[in-house]
């Protein structure tokens, strides 16, 4: 990814970088970021020297035929690892597992605590599972990430991205080695997950929401389908009157 697109990312949106120095040359370490475009998982590899492996369901490496072989030569080309989410307790153990065996592995794992995109640009509670539980598990510190602006480079369903210059914010490592094998307490798994949030907060800017991402995009979902039900049914009432005064006309 790096050789192929990397560059001409760099070139075509000229990214800006703070805090590069917070990302050590070797050893593990997790870069728990914000998520706010598909885009996301691109420029942030892009920057650095060093591969960031994030985690894809398996799916996208296992499709038939042409697209699916292309699809999954592309998927590992930038980095993303396989997860199999068919196990008892599907992606979660998943992800934790694949987290642990990167950071065994001296790597890059990156993250995003808040489990998918951000629905309107703000920041949402983080999930106490994956991250928490793979830096207490490995005792690797954990480097809080701000994507800057990359929502409006390309914001979801739009295909073709627009050019502007993306921000990225790297903090300083998080020691959470004090938690060391309490990765079963999930008062701790929620305080460590916070506090990362927190420092996410702090360099990105966004306007922090205590729910988490998911729940906000049902809720948006059924504002807009409960919106579409009135329009239809102002429309219908508004038919209705037309025809009894046609009617009595």
């Amino acid at each position: 990814m790096k050789f192929s697109i990397g560059g001409s990312l760099k070139v075509a949106f000229r990214p800006w970088v703070e805090g590069l120095e917070n990302i050590p040359a070797e050893g593990p370490a997790i870069l728990a970021s914000n998520h706010l475009s598909f885009s996301d998982s691109f420029f942030l590899p892009a920057v650095l020297d060093r591969k960031v492996t994030f985690i894809a369901k398996a799916e996208y490496f296992t499709s038939p035929g042409v697209k699916g072989k292309l699809t999954a030569a592309f998927f590992k080309g930038v980095g993303q690892l396989p997860v199999d989410r068919s196990g008892a307790r599907g992606a979660g153990e998943a992800a934790i597992k694949a987290g642990i065996d990167v950071i065994k592995g001296g790597g890059l794992f990156g993250i995003y605590p808040e489990g998918t995109r951000s629905p309107d640009g703000r920041l949402y509670r983080g999930k106490p599972g994956g991250l928490a539980r793979v830096a207490l598990a490995t005792g690797a510190p954990v480097i809080p990430v701000a994507m800057i602006d990359t929502e409006k480079i390309q914001p979801p369903g739009k295909v073709v991205p627009k050019l502007m210059r993306p921000g990225i914010k790297i903090g300083k490592p998080l020691d959470f080695s004090r938690y060391h094998g309490m990765d079963s307490d999930r008062f701790i798994l929620r305080s460590v997950t916070d506090e990362v949030m927190y420092e996410i907060m702090k360099l990105s800017g966004q306007e922090y929401v205590d729910i988490y991402a998911t729940a906000a995009k049902r809720q948006i979902a059924d504002a807009e389908k409960a919106a579409k039900a009135e329009r239809a049914a102002k429309a219908e009432r508004a038919a209705k009157a037309e025809k009894a005064e046609r009617a009595g006309a």
